[in-house]
């Protein structure tokens, strides 16, 4: 069995409201009984990608106990690899591809042609494992309309790479700031629930008050997923509120 934690968008901007959201998180994941095999973050570690608070997401999204994975998100704005972020986390019974999604300066996605080379040719190393591939932006509909205008674009490419590699056992995503689930490629698409906010959703609304600042909900508490693959290849995702 393989249990991931998996979360996303602290959006740390130096200030205390998010630091105290993204602690209590990692409080949380860093004080279980049991073990977790690794902590995936979807992007949006920070708001503005300054220095600072890239030093501030290195200190809270920290683990003593296990694996933290990390891709970077469109509010990110840097690149700790390099360009593009891409990074293979081979954890022996399986593993984290992380790709980056992000077009610096603006907030939808797309992974470019170096990107879905690079994808592909670490799938093919990674054949008789299971994979889970993690990147920022949704490549499908969640049914938002604003979070659906900034979703990666053409996905039937990503797709495509997916679908000449059946190790692929899930696609892994933030950016919407709302616990989904969803299908993409023949595989099950999860979407983290988001660390700083949660996105409202339009029959959640009133109507005519469909914007960012009436949509992202401050005052629920932060979540996390956890994705535990069976030893059949059976993977089942549980959402807990991080209420303390």
């Amino acid at each position: 069995m393989i249990v991931l934690a998996h979360l996303s968008d602290p959006h740390l901007d130096g200030g205390k409201r998010a630091a105290a959201r993204t602690a209590q998180v990692m409080h949380y994941l860093n004080g279980l009984p049991g073990d977790v095999d690794a902590i995936v973050v979807t992007g949006d570690l920070t708001d503005n990608g300054l220095p600072a608070e890239r030093e501030q997401a290195t200190a809270l999204l920290a683990s003593p106990r296990f694996p933290v994975i990390t891709c970077p998100g469109n509010h990110d704005g840097y690149t700790p690899y390099g360009w593009p972020a891409n990074q293979v986390h081979d954890l022996g019974r399986f593993a984290v591809v992380a790709c980056d999604s992000v077009i610096l300066g603006r907030a939808d996605g797309h992974l470019g042609d170096a990107t879905l080379d690079w994808l592909r040719s670490s799938l093919d190393g990674l054949r008789g494992r299971p994979v889970f591939v993690a990147f920022h932006h949704p490549p499908v509909k969640l049914h938002h309309p604003m979070i659906d205008e900034i979703r990666l674009s053409a996905a039937e490419r990503v797709a495509a790479v997916l679908a000449d590699h059946p190790d692929v056992v899930a696609v892994l995503c933030g950016h919407a700031h709302t616990p989904a689930a969803t299908t993409f490629a023949g595989r099950p698409l999860l979407v983290a629930p988001g660390v700083k906010s949660t996105l409202l959703l339009p029959w959640e609304l009133p109507a005519g008050e469909m914007n960012w600042r009436s949509t992202l909900d401050l005052g629920q508490p932060p979540a996390v997923a956890f994705h535990i693959l069976d030893d059949d290849g059976r993977l089942t995702t549980h959402f807990r509120l991080v209420t303390d």
